[in-house]
């Protein structure tokens, strides 16, 4: 990852609702949702929730899958990962003990 797709990660989630779309994603994981039940359970209109998606997607910070005549968006674990790494990338100046905290409480997560 570059600083320009950093920025444009950070930028995507650095908005209430895109960030509340990402969460949701990621709790579905691995199955996904359709966009507008995605929608309806954060309250938000769907020709909104269809830009904050693709501001999230062009981000790649989620995907959409076409299932038939519905798009499924899925958290792009990958993408997430990648910003996590390129954040923690120099930490603590060469000394991993420092950054230990740090990654016993990501651990639990995943």
């Amino acid at each position: 990852m570059d600083n320009d797709s950093a920025i444009a990660a950070l930028g995507a989630l650095a908005q209430g609702t895109r960030l509340d779309v990402f969460r949701l994603l990621a709790r579905q994981e691995p199955d996904g949702m359709a966009a507008g039940e995605i929608a309806r359970q954060l309250g938000v209109p769907q020709n909104t929730m269809s830009a904050h998606l693709g501001v999230l997607a062009r981000a790649g910070i989620v995907r959409a899958e076409r299932h038939g005549r519905t798009i499924v968006y899925r958290a792009e674990l990958d993408g997430l990962r990648a910003l996590m790494l390129f954040l923690v990338k120099d930490c603590c100046a060469g000394a991993p003990e420092l950054c230990a905290p740090l990654l016993a409480d990501l651990t639990p997560c995943c």
